[in-house]
């Protein structure tokens, strides 16, 4: 069975970090493409990072990039996203998704989705 199980999500101050955690199983990890999405109340989700487990080869946001940071233990079939200088804006339901493709992750698509996490970033 596959999964992809997203955790790390809390409540956090503006300025604050937070590392979240997407577990993987039940696939070839290595050989796929993971990516880090969000989802705010009201609006679309949102590509924020992705890594290509196969070569480490990682993409940002633009609204991200410098704050944001995706890594892969791939030992431990994890990818981490450790959010820092965090902002209200970045309050959303988090979910990481598979794809063999990392083309396909940066057009919203993907084999495999894992349910969310909620980050709250506080003013």
């Amino acid at each position: 069975e596959v999964q992809l199980q997203a955790s790390g999500g809390g409540l956090v101050q503006a300025g604050g970090s937070l590392r979240l955690s997407c577990q993987a199983s039940g696939f070839a990890f290595d050989d796929y493409a993971i990516g880090w999405f969000r989802q705010a109340p009201g609006k679309e989700r949102e590509g924020v990072s992705y890594i290509s487990l196969s070569d480490g080869d990682t993409d940002y946001a633009d609204s991200v990039k410098g704050r944001f940071t995706i890594s892969s233990d791939n030992a431990k079939n994890t990818v981490y996203l450790q959010m820092s200088s965090l902002k209200p804006e970045d309050t959303a339901v988090y979910y990481c998704a598979a794809d063999l493709r990392a083309s396909q992750l940066r057009i919203g698509k993907g084999d495999y989705w894992g349910r969310g996490t909620l980050v709250t970033v506080s003013s």
